[in-house]
């Protein structure tokens, strides 16, 4: 058995992760699924948990045309105006 490390060789230059936000009271969170059977049920829970225990004003649900494909380059133009963003894969 071999087992292989999935990281790149090389390391990535200009990337900085995101601040995080001091709250998430109020915050747009933007969802994209991977669209397979089992997100639609998991993420209606998941939003109503952001929304009942975190206080997240809204919670944007979008579907990749592709499950994978990487997003399309207008869905991560919308996410650009989320304050947060989970990415989210099911089967």
């Amino acid at each position: 058995m071999q087992v292989l490390d999935p990281s790149h060789e090389e390391r990535a230059t200009g990337f900085a992760p995101a601040a995080r936000l001091a709250a998430l009271e109020g915050a747009t969170v933007g969802v994209i699924s991977n669209g397979k059977e089992g997100t639609g049920g998991f993420f209606a829970a998941f939003e109503k948990e952001l929304k009942e225990r975190y206080g997240v004003g809204q919670v944007v649900l979008r579907t990749k045309a592709n499950y994978s494909a990487p997003a399309e380059a207008d869905l991560m133009d919308e996410a650009k105006r989320w304050h947060a963003l989970v990415a989210g894969v099911g089967d």
